[in-house]
């Protein structure tokens, strides 16, 4: 194992994805815990949650940062869908939205048979054009980033069609699923299991499960990697299969097979994380109070 500056080389593999005359930078700071960073090429910015202050930020280059909405009805994790949209979940309205390109809010999905959703917390959206979200009880537990609410359905994984709003469970194995991720080639979901919040030892990995053909169900979840120290929350995908995870002590990046390879240590607990800049290959990170950023030498996956 080597280290230099901010990145620690465990596996010669993660030599060639870092670089290393790349700081890591700091963005912006002063926030209480940010979350659901979404890259907007088109636009040169960046939108994240800045959730317990129920509002969304916006970054640019130019710029620096600035609120893009608020109140945000404690928005947290965010994507696009294939038409650009921005695709997002609400803790308090316990629902999935997309805001249109002319700024309307719609919301997509608020119950599934008849139940309320709990708090979608993070969303994907595949080549297909389907939104899959994760929805544990999270922001309906506390008052700081939603509201107390009771829960009216097992926490779930779900994958929904936009254009007819049919919802299918895609798996209830999860006590808290968090963070996800496809495989560039979207054969697999991989899904952070974040575990029950105030249980004493919650059950924390990341899970993977294969897609079928017909891309409306996957099997049974498998462990992937367990992070440590800390848990997965957000993860995403490179462009060559790796996985790059939040963890306590920064960002970790696993093999395709879930080797640890190395990583980039961070001041502060990172809670999520994404591509984008020149080239989709600049590192966001939202670290609790604080916004960064990292050049690598990695693109993040693409969509087929």
């Amino acid at each position: 194992m080597t280290t230099h500056s901010n990145v620690v080389i465990i596996d010669p593999r993660f030599k060639a994805m870092v670089l290393p005359n790349a700081p890591l930078e700091l963005l912006g700071d002063g926030f209480r815990w940010l979350e659901g960073p979404v890259w907007f090429a088109d636009l040169d910015c960046l939108l994240f949650s800045d959730l317990p202050n129920d509002r969304i930020m916006r970054w640019t280059q130019s710029g620096g940062v600035s609120v893009f909405r608020q109140p945000s009805d404690f928005a947290n994790g965010h994507t696009r869908d294939r038409q650009g949209r921005l695709i997002g979940c609400s803790h308090r309205g316990r629902c999935i939205t997309r805001t249109e390109l002319d700024g309307r809010l719609v919301v997509l999905a608020d119950r599934y048979e008849g139940k309320r959703l709990n708090s979608p917390n993070d969303v994907i959206v595949k080549s297909d054009g389907t939104i899959w979200f994760s929805d544990p009880p999270y922001g309906i537990q506390t008052d700081y980033e939603g509201g107390k609410q009771e829960s009216e359905r097992p926490a779930c994984v779900y994958r929904l069609i936009p254009d007819t709003g049919e919802i299918r469970v895609i798996s209830d194995q999860f006590e808290g699923p968090n963070g996800l991720c496809f495989s560039p080639d979207e054969t697999r979901l991989y899904v952070c299991e974040s575990g029950l919040q105030f249980d004493v030892t919650p059950v924390q990995h990341i899970a993977v499960m294969n897609v079928n053909a017909a891309a409306i169900s996957c099997s049974e979840p498998n462990l992937f990697h367990k992070i440590d120290p800390g848990f997965a929350d957000g993860i995403r995908c490179d462009e060559d299969g790796n996985i790059w995870s939040s963890a306590a002590d920064g960002v970790h990046c696993l093999s395709p097979s879930g080797e640890l390879l190395g990583k980039i240590l961070v001041p502060v607990t990172v809670s999520n994380l994404t591509f984008g800049g020149r080239n989709r290959s600049r590192l966001f990170i939202c670290a609790s109070q604080s916004l960064f950023a990292i050049y690598t030498n990695q693109r993040g996956a693409q969509r087929p």
